[in-house]
């Protein structure tokens, strides 16, 4: 059987779903750890990212049994949605990558300041062993007064933990944003070869049928 046959094209389309529900595990998790900080939890693209991760598992596993039971309505409804699905994870990987530092820094300074409750801060600066957000205003004078982090009973001066906040969040941003632009040229392909393997015939099948 040539490699432009039916069990070609029936294979090659299993193994590209599978891949997706992969990376839509990969996106699903590497977002919910971005977001688990709980600061980056105030932007927004993490919850898209997070909503891309579960619609490409969702189409995944739809294109997954369309290409298993060469189903004409199941293909024709994955071609659609998966080429939406490029569309929109094209532009939340991109989103991903061009927020620099200094948004990043403007998000947790107000997410950090907008908390109502000191416990949760208390929390965050135990949790990631450090003290304060970023030295620019009196406030962290304060904050530093009253921090109960590990750190200052170890060292002089404790790590600020706008510092460690930027390098999570940065860390998480870069993954999500490489990971689905990569992977999104790869839905181009996956479009193709449903296209391609929905127009064929399968040769074990009633010959005078169009499948």
């Amino acid at each position: 059987m040539v490699c432009g046959g039916f069990a070609c094209s029936k294979n090659a389309l299993c193994a590209l779903n599978v891949v997706y529900m992969l990376v839509g595990l990969l996106l699903i998790g590497v977002a919910a750890w971005g977001k688990g900080l709980g600061l980056v939890s105030s932007i927004h693209i993490i919850g898209g990212v997070i909503a891309v991760g579960v619609f490409l598992l969702l189409i995944a596993v739809a294109g997954l049994v369309g290409a298993i039971n060469h189903h004409q309505v199941l293909l024709f409804f994955y071609m659609i949605i998966l080429g939406l699905v490029f569309v929109f994870q094209f532009g939340i990987s991109w989103s991903c990558l061009a927020i620099n530092r200094s948004k990043q820094t403007d998000v947790i300074n107000a997410s950090w300041w907008v908390m109502s409750n000191q416990t949760r801060r208390d929390e965050l600066e135990r949790s990631f062993d450090c003290c304060g957000l970023f030295n620019l205003t009196t406030l962290y004078q304060q904050d530093y007064a009253f921090c109960t982090a590990v750190c200052k009973s170890r060292r002089p001066t404790c790590q600020m933990c706008g510092e460690k906040f930027l390098k999570h969040s940065d860390k998480a941003l870069k993954i999500l944003g490489g990971v689905g632009l990569f992977f999104s040229f790869t839905e181009i392909l996956g479009v193709w070869l449903a296209m391609r393997f929905r127009n064929q015939k399968d040769p074990r099948a009633n010959p005078s049928a169009f499948l």
